[in-house]
Order: structure tokens, then sequence, then C-alpha cells
């Protein structure tokens, strides 16, 4: 069923390209090809060690926010079992403590896992300039076996020959069309 999927999804973007471009572009034989980035990932050495150092500081972070919502329901539980024997000074103050040590719960995950968070950075720290190398090489191969398309399965376009970049053409077109 992958593989299906897979040529389904190539015959697709094939179509689309061969639709995008002019008919001398098709007549002169478009050498296209494709790339399975699950392949890449899985086969790719730097990439399996980048996952695995991302896994264990995903841990790491996971561990930390487990113990600290540990210790803060822990606190509350004791808060919750002496709370009637408490003054109300002491009472105020152990609610304080507990306030505090949410926030700084809150404060933690949002730092860690929010959008732009150490994890979001820490990732691509990690794959970044991996996914750098996979797209020089595409290019790389490209070049050299004079392919004009390469697909990835995943993420669409890899590579594509800079003379059927028609942005220029258009830009012209919306500037006639603007007057």
């Amino acid at each position: 069923m992958r593989t299906v999927s897979k040529l389904l999804l190539f015959a697709t973007a094939t179509l689309l390209v061969v639709a995008a471009f002019s008919s001398t572009a098709f007549s002169q034989g478009m050498k296209m090809g494709f790339i399975d980035d699950e392949k890449i990932k899985l086969e790719y050495k730097e990439w399996g060690r980048a996952q695995e150092q991302w896994a264990l500081e995903q841990k790491a972070w996971t561990d930390e926010a487990a113990l600290k919502e540990t210790e803060l329901a822990e606190m509350m539980d004791e808060y919750d079992k002496q709370k009637l024997i408490l003054s109300e000074e002491k009472k105020k103050e152990r609610e304080a403590t507990i306030m505090a040590k949410r926030d700084a719960l809150d404060a933690y995950t949002r730092q860690i896992f929010s959008p732009g968070g150490t994890a979001e950075k820490k990732q691509f720290e990690l794959i970044g300039p991996l996914l750098e190398n996979v797209n020089r090489a595409i290019e790389l191969v490209a070049v050299e076996e004079n392919y004009d398309v390469v697909f990835t399965l995943q993420s669409g376009l890899g590579y594509i020959k800079d003379t059927y970049d028609i942005t220029d053409k258009v830009l012209e077109q919306l500037e006639k069309l603007d007057l």
C-alpha cells in the first residue's frame, strides 16, 4: 500500500510539473527523479545520531517536569492533610509556597515545550545542519546527473533547475496588471 501511495504521489507531482512547464520544455525530454524522505532518515547515520541525542534531551526535560509535578502533588497532599490544624498564617504561607511551586512548573514547561522554546531550538540545532546536507546532496546529484526536477515524497520539491524559474516573468506581468 505504501508503494502505491508513493507512486500515486510521484505521478501526481510529475503531472503537475509537466503541466506547469511549456511544451518546449516537455518536448526536450525533462529528466525527473524522487527521493524517499523516510529512507533517508532511516539510513543516514548522522540522522540516527541526532535522533538519539534528541530522545535523550527530551527524556531529561520530561523527567524534570515529572519530578516537579510529583513534588507539587506531594506538597498539595501534605497541605490538604494538615490544613485543618494549621493556623491562618501557616495556611497562607503554605498556599503561597504551593502557588510558587505551581508557577515554577508552569514556567519550566513553557520555557521547554512552548513554540520557540528550548526543545524546538534544540531540535533545530540537531536537525538543521542535517537537512542542509540532505538538500546539498540532492542538488549535487541532480546537477551531476543532469536532473531537471527532483521530488521528495514527503516534503514535495527537492530540486529544480534554475532555467525553469519564471518568477521574473510573473513579476513583470504583475507590474502590467497593476498599471
